[in-house]
């Protein structure tokens, strides 16, 4: 992969995530209409567990590695959990906002992808 596209694709997974973690803290972005009642319980479970304190702080770690380049490849592996998670949330029961949570799985496997070669020593 080119590694100015690879750069510009970094940063750009890593400003998305760290917005939607910033944002989980803040709530500056509007909530998603449409929800189901399943999903707002589930998600309200998430939230009145602290699980969504979890996933703000691992997005905001993953965004800055990302984006300073420090730590990016380690980072892309346990970012790759919030984005399996996110899709399969949308998936079951939220598919109306399910395109945000494709394009971070698309954004992150493109980073793993990119730093396959991280990776190599720990496959072999």
């Amino acid at each position: 992969m080119n590694s100015k596209v690879f750069m510009i694709l970094r940063i750009l997974l890593g400003i998305f995530v760290l917005i939607f973690g910033i944002n989980k803290f803040l709530n500056f972005l509007p909530a998603p209409e449409g929800m189901s009642a399943d999903a707002g319980a589930y998600f309200g479970a998430l939230v009145n567990s602290k699980t969504m304190v979890l996933v703000a702080i691992v997005e905001i770690a993953a965004g800055l590695a990302l984006i300073l380049n420090k730590f990016g490849a380690l980072m892309a592996l346990i970012l790759m959990s919030v984005s399996v998670n996110a899709v399969l949330f949308h998936a079951v029961l939220d598919p109306g906002n399910i395109i945000p949570a494709l394009a971070l799985l698309a954004l992150n496997i493109v980073a793993l992808i990119g730093y396959k070669d991280k990776y190599k020593t720990l496959l072999s």
